[in-house]
């Protein structure tokens, strides 16, 4: 393998030597067999250069067409400024890429078939997209064929639909079937179905005169359903564009009377009614079980309010284990698993593939660990703490998934297990825990700059099995295992006043629980109680300052880990099924057709 990678650095080498030694030739003008004239500029080049990146210009010289003697050619649709940079790109295999000239690169290259150039455009393209210009991009890459590009922007208008529709000149230039495209799809991202109504009434209201007769074909494709009656009432149903348009007024009045009940016979049409997708779900990995560890996978679906069974298959049971999703993947860390009456603690690591739904092993820590705290950041995760069997531990590690190596850094100044970590302002927290002789009230954070670990305040209380999260731009400690019993209690650091503050209580007293942040809401799910191993959910919401009970687990756990999953092409896939007429599935403990029961449970 060494020698493998040695051997394609070399080729890599002797490649840019080449490359730099005929561009040297063509900035010298020596040995170069044609002239590209464009825009009254000259470049004098090689044709095998120029054949060799491009088959308009391996047509142009030997098709042919002109004398085999010819040398000058004319150029046409090219600026000298765009030729030069192609001409660049054909001798190095890399050009200076900007804001200002990326279009007219990517036009011309099209024109001129470099269809390496091309992608590079694209993928600098994407790159840029943003909530102003997505819509720009979008109609760009449709124009010119580039349907990756075009599937890219297409996916980040539903995924920022709001900010979009607020910050983008170019929506209001939308046609109406490209408005229509955007709206009718399940995966547009908005929490409340009343943004899209409005967005609708802006977008008419830029050109009444001409876009009012477009509320017939654009109405049925809110989910009017999803709308309270009282919204409906006031903001739909007495909207002059509804009100004056035959095709809406029965609409309207449908969802109404179904809303009400008054009239069981009509059925509302699941167009008007289907959940969207969400943008992310919550996943609940692995714990223990009424009877074992379990490997049960379990998501949240935030738009339906339903978990969903996704556990795969062959995965092993885990539990007091610890989960981060970066880059794309889930990483699955350390925990241990109980079989034939022998535990047995892991250092391995396993990596979930969200979109082909397949695990792979990476490379395992220096140490066995459960118990332990984990978290990402920079594009890094970090292991700290737990236990190994032998001893509690205060060693951190850290992994680099470009190069599947873990490395130690700095200790802790605590040993911790059954602690908890989170990220927040660049910083890794972590607090609580147990040291082999007491429950920990100590809390810390290490600056990866610095390179050091920095004792915080200590909590009120002291908590293992806690849950920490950072949320509201401030770092919360949720619950655990006081000494005596579970507790229900909530602490928040605040890193700005370098204090702790009493927090709303949960509702239900839990140790050993998944915690994670989703919709701007704090999730807690799981969890041991003193006397049941729990399936209750719930969430706290920093703008009312309350708890909230959510939705059931299909399945009872403790030491379960958690994270949230966002962006995925699939997310169908993870999300309730939308074939019930209300939108709502049948069981919160629907499969798909690959997964299988969870183990254990």
């Amino acid at each position: 393998m060494i020698k493998q990678k040695e051997e394609k650095g070399m080729e890599r080498k002797v490649d840019a030597m080449s490359c730099n030694i005929v561009n040297e030739l063509r900035l010298e003008k020596q040995l170069c067999d044609i002239v590209i004239m464009v825009d009254g500029a000259e470049f004098h080049v090689h044709k095998i250069i120029l054949c060799g990146c491009s088959p308009y210009f391996m047509a142009l010289f030997t098709n042919g067409w002109y004398p085999p003697d010819k040398i000058r050619y004319s150029i046409p649709n090219v600026s000298a400024e765009i030729m030069e940079l192609i001409v660049e790109y054909a001798y190095n295999r890399r050009v200076n890429i900007t804001e200002k000239n990326v279009c007219k690169l990517l036009i011309a290259a099209d024109f001129l078939l470099v269809s390496s150039l091309v992608n590079e455009c694209c993928a600098f393209l994407k790159t840029q997209l943003c909530p102003e210009n997505c819509v720009n991009i979008w109609r760009f890459a449709h124009s010119h064929f580039c349907e990756k590009l075009k599937q890219q922007a297409f996916r980040f208008i539903l995924h920022n639909f709001e900010k979009m529709v607020s910050l983008s000149e170019e929506y209001l230039d939308l046609t109406v079937e490209q408005l229509s495209k955007i709206i009718e799809k399940d995966e547009l991202n908005v929490k409340q179905e009343s943004v899209v109504f409005e967005a609708v009434l802006q977008w008419i209201k830029h050109a009444p005169w001409k876009r009012k007769a477009h509320i017939g074909v654009l109405l049925p494709k809110v989910r009017l359903g999803l709308l309270t009656h009282d919204y409906l009432m006031n903001n739909v149903s007495n909207n002059v564009l509804v009100m004056d348009d035959m095709t809406c007024k029965p609409i309207v009045t449908s969802v109404l009377m179904g809303i009400d009940d008054l009239n069981p016979s009509l059925s509302l049409s699941s167009a008007l009614t289907r959940f969207r997708l969400p943008s992310a779900i919550l996943l609940a990995i692995g714990g223990w079980g009424r009877r074992n560890q379990t490997n049960a996978i379990e998501a949240y679906d935030t738009r339906a309010a339903r978990w969903v069974n996704v556990t795969c298959n062959y995965e092993s049971p885990r539990a007091y284990h610890g989960t981060v999703y970066l880059n794309g993947f889930v990483y699955c860390i350390g925990g241990l698993d109980t079989e034939d009456y022998r535990q047995d603690y892991f250092s391995s690591v396993r990596r979930f593939d969200p979109i082909t739904r397949t695990w792979a092993q990476v490379s395992p820590m220096h140490s066995r660990r459960c118990y332990l705290s984990v978290c990402g950041l920079d594009g890094h995760i970090y292991a700290m703490g737990g236990f190994d069997g032998i001893e509690y531990l205060n060693t951190v590690e850290r992994y680099e998934p470009e190069n599947d190596r873990w490395s130690m850094i700095a200790p802790m100044h605590k040993r911790r297990s059954n602690s908890s970590a989170t990220v927040l302002n660049g910083k890794v927290y972590v607090c609580g825990g147990f040291d082999g002789n007491e429950y920990l009230f100590t809390g810390e954070y290490y600056s990866p700059q610095m390179g050091v670990w920095t004792l915080i305040p200590p909590m009120m209380i002291r908590r293992s099995g806690l849950g920490v999260v950072a949320y509201g731009g401030q770092v919360y400690a949720v619950g655990g295992f006081g000494g005596n019993n579970e507790l229900s209690d909530v602490e928040v650091y605040n890193p700005q006043t370098n204090m702790w503050r009493k927090g709303p209580a949960m509702n239900n007293q839990r140790s050993n629980f998944g915690i994670e942040v989703l919709d701007d809401l704090l999730f807690v799910a799981g969890g041991f109680n003193s006397t049941t191993i729990m399936d209750e959910v719930e969430c706290y919401d920093e703008q009312t300052s309350e708890w909230h009970s959510v939705e059931n687990m299909g399945y009872s756990r403790r030491a379960l880990s958690c994270c949230v999953l966002s962006g995925l092409p699939n997310m169908a896939e993870y999300a309730a099924p939308r074939d019930d007429p209300y939108g709502v599935p049948q069981s919160s403990r629907s499969t798909r057709g690959y997964l299988t029961p969870p183990a254990n449970v």
